[in-house]
């Protein structure tokens, strides 16, 4: 399990933290343990020192990024392993079938207006789901601890349906590319 960012920034957990803090907060925590402030000390401190601008570094990159915070936040709750084939809904894999079926025509007979229908296709089912997901995201930091276990299961699909359009919406750009 990975370091708990959130408390490393004072911080409560959430899918929507407020953004200004956090960048301030890692610029604070970035002069409190710049190395160079802390030359003359002790060797075990410089050490410590260099081990928290690390971890400063690594918690800002994570949560100012919302696909990385997403993912983080899932991981440090179990709910996605790397390297894990995760399992998606049933109706959410036949919609995709179709589209890998159009993918692959397209591979065989490039069509730039086939290419657009399936992109808009791609692009209409990552706004529903982006839309369906914010109240979730939105209200996950007030939500009882009860709770929490049912909106981390909801944004885990909404997570792992995101990737899988994403890797379409890369092929498409191959597609696009070549020609």
């Amino acid at each position: 399990m990975s370091p708990d960012y959130f408390a490393f920034y004072g911080l409560p957990e959430s899918f929507l933290p407020d953004e200004a803090a956090l960048k301030r907060l890692y610029y604070a925590k970035s002069r409190e343990t710049h190395p160079d402030f802390h030359a003359t000390s002790s060797s075990e401190n410089q050490a410590e020192m260099l081990r928290q601008a690390t971890l400063n570094t690594d918690a800002y990159r994570t949560l100012a990024h919302p696909d990385q915070r997403m993912a983080y936040l899932l991981r440090q709750h179990g709910l996605l392993e790397e390297g894990k084939q995760e399992q998606l809904p049933p109706d959410f894999l036949m919609d995709m079938m179709d589209l890998n079926e159009q993918l692959m025509e397209l591979e065989m007979e490039p069509d730039a207006a086939v290419q657009t229908k399936v992109a808009a296709e791609v692009e209409a089912l990552a706004a529903t789901l982006d839309a369906g997901i914010q109240p979730v995201l939105a209200g996950y930091e007030q939500l009882p601890a009860d709770h929490r276990p049912a909106a981390l299961q909801q944004i885990r699909t909404y997570y792992l349906k995101k990737r899988y359009l994403l890797r379409i919406q890369q092929q498409l750009a191959t597609f696009a590319a070549r020609s």
